[in-house]
């Protein structure tokens, strides 16, 4: 019986299939998306301080770009440039250029209005006018020459679920923007923004004055826009950068020291620069 035994399992191991060991597949590079907005020697000026000097870079779009530095690195004066709101600053000059959908946006025949449509922009401490919510949102719209009230109303709508911000006033449209909360202003000054649907967003620290749940809220509200909106985020909270951002850009002393994947440049930075930062050894 017992040879029978040991003759049945010599078979069974002689035709079992050998199996090659587990090996995890290695992680794939994330797929380069087209680029949006293509940064060349980039250099911006106020009168004689070189705030941005000979930055280069490219941002995808529908994605989230992060930029991250000490204060006074040059990353708002960056974002800034990118919808022209150095203009308004009369000792600035930009050199370089900021070539978007083909367009050089440093040129001098660029139509700002038109530009700011396109891209729109959404500062650090929440700014709605002193008017209702609607009045709020319809108030660009109707400037561009919309009037009548069934798109508006579409359009209020529309602009306020995309900011997750809808099911919050829908029953108070007609009351004051300052009745709200902070968290609640700022992602009003986003529906705003969206209300003109623009191709771009740009966000300066706009969690920065906000409590922790509002912070947690706005970061939610990032990863959706990316689905139809390039996204582009100052930000002092590396630890927001790395939850939101699929790419970061470190900037410090007005250079742009490296720029990355998220991922890999804060857990492999390619500088030591950028690794003192993170780690918190700067300075």
């Amino acid at each position: 019986m017992t040879t029978a035994l040991q003759e049945r399992k010599t078979k069974a191991e002689e035709n079992a299939v050998v199996k090659p060991p587990v090996q995890e597949k290695p992680k794939k590079e994330p797929k380069e998306k087209r680029t949006i907005l293509d940064v060349r020697d980039l250099n911006i000026y106020y009168a004689d301080n070189h705030a941005v000097q000979h930055v280069t870079f490219e941002v995808p779009e529908q994605s989230v770009t992060a930029l991250i530095g000490p204060s006074g690195c040059g990353k708002s004066t960056f974002l800034r440039s990118v919808n022209r709101m150095n203009d308004l600053i009369p000792i600035s000059r930009t050199e370089g250029e900021l070539i978007y959908e083909g367009v050089n946006l440093v040129g001098k025949n660029i139509d700002v209005t038109a530009l700011r449509h396109e891209i729109g922009m959404v500062f650090q401490k929440p700014n709605p006018f002193p008017k209702s919510i609607y009045q709020n949102i319809t108030h660009a719209l109707k400037l561009h020459g919309i009037k009548k009230k069934k798109i508006l109303d579409q359009k209020v709508e529309e602009s306020l679920k995309k900011a997750a911000l809808w099911d919050e006033v829908k029953d108070r449209l007609h009351t004051s923007a300052l009745s709200l909360s902070g968290g609640q202003q700022q992602r009003l000054c986003i529906a705003r923004t969206l209300a003109m649907d623009p191709n771009v967003l740009l966000l300066d620290e706009p969690a920065s004055a906000l409590d922790p749940i509002s912070t947690a809220k706005i970061e939610e509200l990032i990863s959706e826009l990316k689905e139809n909106h390039t996204i582009v985020i100052v930000t002092h909270n590396m630890q927001q950068a790395a939850r939101v951002s699929d790419k970061t850009a470190f900037f410090l002393n007005g250079r742009l020291v490296e720029y990355d994947h998220t991922d890999r440049l804060f857990t492999n930075p390619s500088n030591k620069e950028t690794e003192d930062y993170i780690s918190g050894r700067f300075g």
